[in-house]
């Protein structure tokens, strides 16, 4: 992984805006309308090669292919594995529950498909990661950022979104998709890419799928999840590895988020070396704090976001500044990479939290925002 002794780095969680005729045919897909595969993937490949240009522009030094060939970093999962055909429904989220009259109000469910496990996993398609890759590629032989990372789920967040009704167990279930997604984890780090594992599931987990659980015992569920998960990824070195934690790509209460402070310690059990979170939004951008309390281990890296990805407010520089000091201030300058708290497309069909344009100023005030920190950081 590119770390830097000079500046502050950029880079951002994974998702990027895609364009509309895209979505189109994204939704067609994951609605069960198969595109002309050589028009679709012709699509996405020109698709791919203005998404890392427009970062380049944007000053993201860290760049990806934005998830542009996928309907979300969960959904594509269930398009590229046998035993996925069932369908499940979307769960409550436990915050808006508690506020049944304004969750009413206002369309707080993605239309996003939810498949379920109804079968054996299997791969059913892996040229999948190969044809992202290539893309990928293509689009990087016209720039020169700093690093270049792919996503890619972690076997928590599949079980997560895609229920198990075909497995003996939830243990059972875990491995399986572990042993399966090993593959798409090394084909990426043989590529030569830094592969970040997306976990909503360590965190967002708590306030959707086990809600009437106590913290510790969520925390075990958690523990279980890593422990499977760095199975998966045992031949990759830790320094090639970066891990996003989420409470929740969404505008909402969040006030049923499990506290960093309590999460960390088993979050920092995962083998990646970098870990990416929540740093902007109001519900945690307090909990910088708890990296005095917390103490980084000394080969460990940090990817705070310091930019809002559910708001159409654009952070100032300054803010962005003084976010990445404060962090720096804590584990060291060379140990802090700007970041994003979540993806700024999740899903291809949900409504733009953030309009395409707006976020594209984001990043710019990013990079600004960096570049003061780094000037403030590495003062002669």
């Amino acid at each position: 992984m590119k770390l830097s002794t000079d500046r502050i780095l950029t880079t951002h969680t994974g998702s990027l805006p895609r364009a509309q005729d895209l979505t189109t045919t994204l939704e067609a897909l994951d609605a069960g309308t198969m595109p002309d595969p050589a028009a679709f993937e012709a699509r996405v490949r020109r698709a791919v090669g203005d998404i890392v240009k427009q970062q380049i522009d944007a000053g993201v030094g860290i760049v990806n292919d934005g998830e542009q060939g996928k309907v979300g970093y969960s959904p594509s999962v269930g398009h590229r594995l046998t035993g996925s055909d069932g369908q499940a429904g979307v769960p409550t989220r436990a915050d808006w529950s508690d506020f049944p009259a304004a969750a009413a109000r206002g369309e707080r469910r993605s239309a996003i498909l939810r498949p379920s496990c109804n079968g054996p996993i299997e791969w059913k398609d892996r040229t999948a990661v190969q044809k992202d890759v290539a893309n990928f590629k293509t689009a990087l032989s016209a720039v020169k950022p700093a690093d270049a990372f792919m996503t890619a789920a972690s076997p928590g967040v599949i079980a997560h979104f895609m229920k198990n009704e075909h497995y003996p167990s939830r243990d059972a279930y875990l491995a399986r998709l572990a042993d399966v997604m090993k593959e798409e984890y090394d084909a990426i780090h043989r590529a030569g890419f830094v592969l970040q594992i997306d976990c909503p599931d360590l965190a967002m987990g708590r306030h959707l799928m086990f809600h009437e659980l106590s913290n510790a015992e969520f925390l075990k569920i958690a523990a279980a999840n890593i422990e499977v998960l760095n199975h998966a990824l045992r031949d990759i070195p830790a320094d090639r590895m970066r891990l996003h934690l989420c409470w929740g790509n969404y505008e909402g209460p969040h006030h049923r988020d499990i506290p960093l402070r309590e999460l960390l310690p088993v979050a920092l059990k995962a083998k990646p070396q970098a870990l990416s979170f929540e740093g902007a939004n109001p519900r945690h951008e307090h909990e910088w704090v708890v990296f005095r309390e917390i103490r980084l281990p000394d080969d460990r890296v940090i990817i705070p976001g310091v930019l809002d990805s559910t708001t159409n407010f654009i952070e100032h520089p300054e803010l962005v500044a003084q976010r990445l000091v404060r962090y720096a201030e804590i584990v060291g300058r060379e140990r802090v990479i700007a970041g994003t708290d979540c993806g700024f497309m999740t899903f291809a069909r949900s409504v733009n939290q953030v309009e395409p344009e707006i976020a594209w100023a984001k990043f710019q005030a990013m990079a600004e925002g960096a570049r003061i920190a780094s000037k403030q950081l590495w003062r002669a």
